[in-house]
């Protein structure tokens, strides 16, 4: 991971859960954001309300960690995916709305 990826990558940690959620929703309707990063979302929410898992759900605590680790990792693949510059757009954007 290159030091500016390292940089980003902290300060979008660092926002609270809802300016994630927020530089997210933000990142995923922007247009410079890659179609096929942008599909990530989609196909989540799909496997989600799919009733075939990986891990059932009826099993406790693993049946839910399955679709958490999902979610996380998609997350995670959707930020990698989008360049940089849009995410440091999004992030100085939401800050300035929520200082």
């Amino acid at each position: 991971m290159s030091r500016e990826r390292g940089d980003l990558r902290k300060r979008y940690l660092a926002l609270p859960w809802r300016g994630k959620l927020a530089v997210a929703w933000r990142l995923w309707r922007d247009r410079r954001v890659p179609l096929r990063a942008r599909l990530l979302l989609p196909a989540v929410a799909f496997y989600l309300a799919m009733p075939i898992d990986i891990i059932p759900d009826f099993i406790p605590v693993l049946g839910q960690l399955d679709d958490v680790l999902v979610v996380v990792l998609a997350l995670g693949l959707f930020i990698r995916m989008t360049p940089p510059q849009v995410i440091e757009d999004h992030i100085a954007r939401w800050l300035a709305e929520h200082p």
